[in-house]
């Protein structure tokens, strides 16, 4: 197996394949020059998880440390971490950047083509199977909306996704444009020694304050394995997780007052609730912003921040014109204006030498793509954490490769011949960034198996328990061969 990207998922796909298919030989191939994926690519202040790790993290290896909302840098050690325990570093071809695949009906297997990032030089690898774990964030660029009068702006303008190591903001004014994860984690992290933040919006996001460290958690190791009080914690996560968001589809009028109330008891005494922190859309339409233990509001209450709802007219020499005619004044811009996104890292595939258009393929159970033999992909939720899923559809995996090792099969592919099934796009969040890419994505169907249910028990049930034999999933035989993975020697 070929296993794209060596980011969270990657590196939990590696550990899946070594516990339950151990006679399996693998690579990684990861176009970046170190492991972690998005939690070593981000290093703007304040970078943390909007999820628990007790959810964020592996299924089969305990977050112990005391943060539940955990930092970047400590995400970063945890994968780390795993993948020295399993073996999985060595496996790592860096600087392997994937740019074309094309499948080999005869031979059953993929032409791997990749482009040394050091050198330009393009290296072949050849597998049987194909993992795509490469998420869906674009790593070279983020996305900056024109900004009018940029050119006159004397200051830096910073997106974080270029964070530079040597910025220095300590006393400084600066503003954030922005109203999602990224403003939310930035502002009362850089509010603590710049001289003051100012949070632009262009309109508001719900975000709701969650403890940083969990309650039960905490107990919990106090008197049981690490194992078991990482099983119990996370159990009662997703039961949380599920419940916020059915009832936010169900009663989303209920879960709006109660967001706001929220923000109300930690706002100050006439703070305008509505005005900043009142969206148009109905809960989980877009993501929910966490603040741990309430750090963005706490800024805003002591002064270290504010937050501004405004459309910028233009740049000005030092600071921000405003279409009220208000003027923001400062040192510093931070664009956190959302990412850009590209499926399956830009890879250009192909089957038997046919250019495959994705946005004309579907999803089946939201691991494989209907057309495309031997071949699967990682991708997480959107209303929960991003490892439930992919946990769950590494494990589907193997269990694919154990079937298809068992009775002798050599092809395996999901064949979408119903014509009364619908499509629909891929992602169902109205966000900015979802919204500008996602007709470049795959789609989901409008049931099952091709439908994208967002709901762990469902994909519990459909990845762990139903038959492999479906109706759906075809599975063929070719001629005798080993498990192949050609790898060229590392240079």
């Amino acid at each position: 197996m070929l296993i794209v990207g060596a980011g969270l998922s990657g590196i939990g796909t590696a550990c899946h394949l070594q516990r339950r298919c151990p006679a399996k030989s693998y690579a990684i191939l990861e176009a970046r020059d170190s492991i972690g994926g998005t939690w070593d690519l981000f290093r703007y202040p304040g970078i943390r998880s909007d999820s628990d790790m007790h959810t964020l993290g592996y299924s089969f290896r305990p977050w112990t440390a005391a943060k539940s909302i955990a930092d970047g840098p400590s995400i970063l050690n945890y994968i780390e971490e795993t993948a020295r325990e399993f073996g999985v570093t060595d496996k790592i071809r860096f600087g392997h950047r994937v740019v074309s695949a094309d499948y080999s009906g005869d031979q059953a297997s993929w032409n791997v083509v990749a482009e040394r990032t050091d050198t330009g030089e393009q290296v072949q690898f050849s597998a049987r199977f194909l993992m795509f774990c490469s998420g869906y964030y674009r790593y070279d660029q983020g996305y900056t909306p024109e900004l009018p009068g940029a050119e006159r702006f004397e200051g830096p303008i910073v997106h974080p996704q270029q964070w530079p190591e040597d910025l220095d903001y300590a006393g400084k004014r600066v503003v954030v444009i922005g109203s999602g994860a990224t403003a939310i984690t930035l502002v009362p992290a850089m509010a603590q020694s710049a001289a003051h933040v100012t949070m632009l919006q262009r309109s508001p996001s719900y975000v709701v304050s969650l403890p940083a460290r969990d309650a039960l958690a905490s107990g919990l190791r106090r008197v049981l394995p690490p194992m078991a009080a990482y099983q119990a914690t996370r159990f009662k996560n997703v039961a949380l997780m599920t419940l916020s968001y059915q009832l936010s589809r169900r009663r989303p009028h209920l879960m709006k007052a109660l967001i706001r109330k929220g923000a109300i008891s930690r706002l100050p005494e006439g703070f305008d609730v509505d005005r900043h922190f009142k969206p148009t859309y109905n809960p989980w339409d877009q993501r929910l912003c966490v603040c741990p233990d309430g750090d963005l509001f706490r800024s805003l209450s002591n002064g270290s921040a504010s937050v501004v709802t405004d459309r910028i007219q233009t740049l000005t020499a030092d600071g921000i014109l405003l279409e009220s005619g208000a003027q923001l004044d400062a040192d510093l811009i931070v664009s956190a204006t959302g990412l850009n996104l590209v499926a399956l890292g830009g890879v250009e595939l192909a089957v038997d030498g046919e250019p495959l258009d994705l946005a004309r393929q579907m999803v089946y159970k939201g691991a494989m793509l209907s057309g495309v033999p031997n071949a699967a992909m990682a991708i997480g939720y959107t209303n929960a954490s991003w490892t439930l899923k992919c946990d769950l559809t590494c494990e589907y995996v193997c269990r694919v490769l154990n079937h298809m090792d068992q009775r002798g099969y050599a092809q395996v592919v999901a064949v979408q011949d119903d014509p009364a099934l619908t499509s629909e796009p891929l992602l169902n969040l109205s966000s900015g960034y979802v919204q500008r890419s996602v007709e470049n994505f795959p789609r989901q169907g409008s049931r099952r198996p091709w439908r994208m249910y967002q709901n762990y028990a469902f994909d519990v049930v459909a990845l762990r328990m139903r038959e492999l034999d479906d109706g759906v999933l075809q599975f063929s035989g070719a001629p005798a061969r080993t498990e192949r993975l050609e790898v060229p020697a590392a240079a």
